[in-house]
């Protein structure tokens, strides 16, 4: 049911406003030509899972179930729009959005279909505003026009309806006119409707459109479908009483066959753009504009796919996820409004003025292009999801960005937190749609997190090392050396360990049992990396001194850790170090951090064996991703925000670890959950958490989430590839942990500063074979501690005469955690020992891929598929047959291969 409003005034009004407003022409949409090629992913709809139709300008969020609500940003248009059909003849209305059977999701649009057995109807969704990617050139858009895909100012999302009728059939579209500001700026009420007629002698003639007015001159919105009339409209003199707001479209098969019917609105939020008069104007344009906005967006997400780095493996699923990755990263673009995009920068500390408060300001800057968090209904609520811009979550995503090419994109993300950089240096951590229009300073938000300024450091060296863009450190330098002053403050490390503390607000958990931690170890590992990579910024700007005195930071915050923090006794490293010299043991995930972004790739913990295994275990590894606590802590709930959910961040970071930490057979585990969320529940993008029991996602779980879907690219290039890119140098170097069944993999597009490389991986029995191809003189290099030599411009790694094959088993959806996993592989020259855990008392097979001729081979803990265990001479792929031991819950098991 839809939520239905109150209307205060109607008819007078309505008679008014007609009389003074001239209606638009508006007209159905000839048919357009859809692009059907790029990926596309088809599902039947399931009406509790959500849809997200997003651009820079506007966002439809939604059920599959078809009924949705519209964003034109920072505004809330509408909600709950819901369908009804009344066939004629047939007798009975008809819930269109209960006959809901398909939804179709592409680059460009989704599409869900239903289904009766007297009509056919498609709802066609896409977002204008399409992606400017870096090497898309003016002339090579539609037009020669790159802005044609934005339309006219204040108008976002567009919706097509398509009939295919047996009969004339009344369909009756409902919805919520809402008319809210995002949260947290104030809002004034329910709006009030009215319909604005082509006809000045009939108040309700069809074809005109409706007007949402509020009691401010700065704030209005018109919708409408061309040929539909108004529904109820009760008179000002009816007791008051509440009605949906209806649109009616008489739809004739005979007469309307093939035109497309589209839902148009925009909305005004100045008073010259909020009269019906503008209104009016922008309606029209957008009507006519349908055609070529859908052209030159279909094409610049074509022109994106097609330069943007891609990947080609013997694994459909993962070359599937990481394209939906980066779309899924693109859509989540979005343009702050011109002249209330950015608040003046001052101390937290002083007074607020009128200014401040209203955002208002001689200079204000143009449009910025920035991402936002994630999108998911608001419901009831003025809060799309976390659909606004969060310090943090942009600046792990970056490394995703700067691995497929968009170096446009993190450097307008970088210089949009910059702007917002507080006067002491500290980086922003959250920052609302609506923000410059309010006191935004004087709510908590926006410098809580003490974790955003170490890793704007550390997205800042990436991005020049991957863009080589050296000016950018250059023109930057006083916010760059000022975020780094504010993280090597001595005042911000209370208890004098040298390390950057929780005193300066949270590090990741925001709650915590017992009390909020003093030093937990997420953020003393980022300030480590952090010290490292300013090493690296100064470098670049040849100071060689402050370079000097970065680095052994880095290396005193690196001894500090593993002195402060190693627990031989649990296993791995403590959640966090208490001032008073005591830790907190909690098993958690958050040591993956150490390799995020070490120097060399390298972690700099002393004792990783332990924290890998830890990652691997069903303690902390659910099947569908990583919980945060481990399930055999005391305070772990697997409903908890913090304290035992499942992240898709979480497990993006482990994949990484394990595969830096030499652990390919675990890495690829976790990297293949991530990517088996990309059809689980929003088509295309990644929920932001899970269930820690069971194979769910939460039902308040952001589902188009920025990170999640940055954690299925990042472990991709720089795990499983083992990609590391030197724009300055023009090298690419590898350390690939290629699944041992993959016989041909490329990497394609890969950008390294202007130039674009592609990489190919061959394996055969003998050897691991990787040949670049640049547009410009860029060398391949090796990870020095691979057995390896170039042969003809190639490089050749050795393989191993045995090694274990991949394998994964999706979860089924309410499942428990049941999967078995590797938890390590340690190997020499003639032995691989794996310790794997599974259920009490179950079986599973294990890819063995045989490398070698005349193999001896013999295997303690697990049996060939033949009575011996001496394998057949010639090279070839047996599984090996394990069962765990009896008992309960997990076991493990070691398996011993030797040749």
């Amino acid at each position: 049911m839809p939520k239905l409003i109150h209307f205060a005034f109607l008819v007078a009004a309505i008679s008014a406003a007609s009389a003074q407003t001239s209606p638009p022409t508006l007209s159905p949409v000839a048919p357009i030509a859809f692009d059907a090629a790029g990926p596309v992913l088809r599902t039947p709809t399931d009406p509790l899972k959500p849809f997200t139709v997003a651009g820079e300008h506007g966002v439809l969020v939604g059920q599959q179930n078809g009924v949705f609500e519209s964003w034109i940003l920072p505004v809330k248009l509408i909600s709950h729009l819901t369908i009804e059909a009344d066939v004629e003849g047939y007798g009975v209305p008809i819930d269109v959005n209960q006959q809901s059977a398909a939804i179709e999701v592409r680059p460009d649009r989704t599409t869900i279909t239903y289904s009766h057995p007297a009509f056919t109807v498609r709802q066609i969704m896409f977002s204008p505003g399409a992606p400017s990617f870096p090497l898309v050139e003016a002339n090579e858009r539609v037009g020669g026009q790159s802005n044609l895909a934005a339309g006219p100012a204040r108008t976002g999302p567009i919706v097509l309806f398509e009939f295919d009728c047996l009969h004339p059939t009344l369909f009756t579209f409902r919805f919520t006119p809402e008319l809210k500001w995002m949260w947290p700026e104030r809002n004034e009420g329910s709006p009030g409707p009215e319909w604005v007629s082509p006809d000045p002698h009939n108040p309700v003639a069809p074809n005109g459109y409706y007007v949402l007015h509020t009691d401010y001159p700065n704030l209005a919105a018109a919708l409408t479908i061309p040929d539909t009339e108004p529904g109820i409209l009760a008179p000002y003199q009816e007791r008051p009483q509440i009605h949906p707001l209806e649109l009616k479209l008489h739809f004739d098969p005979a007469r309307d066959k093939a035109r497309l019917y589209p839902l148009l609105m925009a909305a005004g939020i100045t008073p010259a753009t909020a009269t019906n008069a503008a209104l009016a104007v922008t309606l029209a344009q957008l009507n006519a504009q349908i055609p070529t906005l859908y052209a030159a967006h279909a094409e610049s997400w074509e022109y994106l796919l097609a330069h943007a780095t891609s990947i080609s493996t013997p694994d459909q699923t993962l070359n599937e996820a990481f394209q939906w990755a980066v779309l899924s990263i693109e859509q989540l673009k979005t343009k702050t409004i011109p002249g209330q995009s950015s608040p003046p920068v001052h101390d937290a500390a002083a007074p607020a003025t009128d200014s401040v408060q209203r955002g208002k300001r001689v200079g204000d800057p143009p449009a910025e292009t920035a991402l936002v968090a994630g999108y998911f209904t608001s419901a009831d609520s003025a809060r799309p999801g976390f659909g606004w811009f969060f310090g943090r979550d942009a600046l792990y995503t970056l490394y995703a960005v700067n691995g497929y090419g968009d170096f446009a994109l993190s450097k307008s993300e970088l210089e949009f937190l910059i702007h917002r950089q507080r006067a002491d240096g500290k980086i922003m951590h959250e920052y609302s749609q609506t923000a410059a229009a309010i006191d935004w300073q004087s709510f908590p938000y926006m410098y809580a997190a003490a974790d955003s300024t170490p890793l704007f450091l550390l997205a800042a060296a990436d991005y020049v090392r991957s863009s080589g863009d050296t000016a950018f450190l250059t023109e930057h330098r006083d916010a760059i050396e000022k975020a780094w002053a504010f993280e090597s403050d001595p005042a911000h490390d209370t208890d004098r360990d040298g390390i950057y503390d929780n005193s300066q607000g949270t590090g990741w958990v925001e709650s915590w049992a017992g009390g909020m931690p003093h030093q937990e170890i997420y953020l003393a590992l980022l300030d480590q990396q952090a010290s490292s990579a300013m090493a690296f910024i100064e470098q670049q700007l040849n100071d060689t001194a402050k370079s000097s005195e970065a680095m052994k930071r880095a290396e005193l915050i690196a001894r500090t850790i593993n002195s402060e923090y190693a627990d031989p006794a649990k296993g791995c490293y403590a959640f966090s170090h208490n001032g008073d010299g005591t830790n907190d043991r909690t098993t958690t995930v958050y040591p993956a951090l150490a390799w995020w972004d070490p120097v060399n790739n390298k972690a700099i913990l002393n004792h990783p064996d332990d924290c890998l295994r830890q990652f691997a275990s069903s303690a902390l590894d659910t099947g569908w991703g990583l919980r945060d606590v481990s399930n055999e802590e005391r305070i772990y709930d697997g409903l908890s925000y913090h304290q035992g959910s499942v992240w898709p961040l979480f497990t993006g970071w482990a994949a990484l670890a394990e595969y830096r930490g030499n652990q390919p057979l675990a890495g690829y585990q976790l990297l293949m959950e991530n990517a088996n969320l990309t059809r689980a529940q929003d088509l295309g993008a990644v929920t932001e958490l899970l269930s820690g029991d069971f194979f769910v996602p939460f039902g308040r779980s952001t589902s188009h989430q920025l990170w999640s879907s940055a954690m299925v690219i990042t472990p991709t290039l720089r795990g499983l590839f083992g990609i590391s890119i030197d724009a300055q140098s023009k090298t690419v170097t590898v350390n690939p942990h290629l699944p041992a069944s993959w016989d041909h993999t490329e990497v394609r597009d890969l950008r390294i500063g202007s130039d674009t490389a592609n990489l190919t991986f061959t394996q055969t029995h003998d050897a691991l074979t990787v040949s670049l191809q640049s547009s410009g003189g860029v060398a391949l290099r090796c990870e020095p501690s691979l057995v390896h030599h170039f042969s003809n411009g190639n490089l050749v790694i050795a393989r191993a005469p045995v090694e274990i094959g991949p394998f994964f088993e999706p979860p089924l959806p309410g499942s428990r955690a049941q999967s078995f996993r590797v938890l390590s592989r340690q190997s020499t020259d003639r032995k691989l020992t794996l310790t794997l855990e599974g259920l009490a008392g179950s079986d599973a097979q294990l890819p063995l891929v045989l490398n070698a001729m005349n193999l001896n081979l013999h295997v303690d803990g697990a049996t060939l598929p033949t009575a011996s265990d001496a394998v057949p001479h010639a090279p070839g792929s047996p599984a090996l047959s394990v069962h765990f031991p009896e008992g309960a819950g997990f076991q493990t098991l070691a398996v011993t291969l030797t040749w």
